[in-house]
């Protein structure tokens, strides 16, 4: 029984990096005004710093942020953390076709994370970062796109249950 395992977190460089300079940006003039902010009231100083609690709250949800996917002899399994609180599960004789492939997530999908698109041709995708994913096409015609890091391997362990994916076709 061959299972694959992944998790996967938003780590990208430039994403941080953006985030730190907003927070730069916003603080400056509140550390240049800080003794005129302090003297005002608890509600004053909160408006004062909402900035500051906004880009802190975006770096702990994309922090938060976590996708992780399973493949065994049962089915596909996905869950995208926080947004789902137990594992999704596709059982294989829901799934009529699965194989890796490459996506452009700005394109297709408008961008990396939970995307859904109201048109059945492309799906839903649950991605965060990068270029290759494991496409599922469901029975019932919807389309389910899981990002991946790991080509070689997904692929192996996909291949590993085509067979399985035929017999219960069939």
């Amino acid at each position: 029984m061959k299972i694959f395992i992944e998790e996967q977190k938003f780590t990208q460089s430039w994403l941080f990096i953006g985030l730190a300079i907003a927070l730069i940006v916003v603080t400056i003039p509140i550390a240049k005004d800080w003794d005129t902010i302090s003297q005002g009231s608890f509600g004053e100083i909160l408006n004062d710093l909402g900035g500051i609690l906004v880009i802190l709250f975006v770096f702990v949800l994309f922090n938060s942020f976590k996708l992780k996917s399973r493949i065994d002899e049962k089915g596909v399994y996905y869950q995208y953390l926080p947004f789902h609180f137990s594992y999704r599960f596709l059982p294989w004789n829901t799934i009529s076709k699965c194989y890796v492939r490459n996506y452009n997530a700005i394109f297709e999908y408008g961008g990396w994370g939970i995307k859904f698109s109201f048109r059945k041709k492309i799906g839903k995708s649950f991605t965060v970062k990068g270029a290759v994913g494991l496409q599922l096409e469901l029975m019932d015609g919807k389309k389910i796109l899981i990002g991946t890091q790991k080509r070689e391997e997904i692929q192996r362990t996909i291949d590993t249950y085509q067979d399985k994916i035929a017999l219960i076709k069939s």
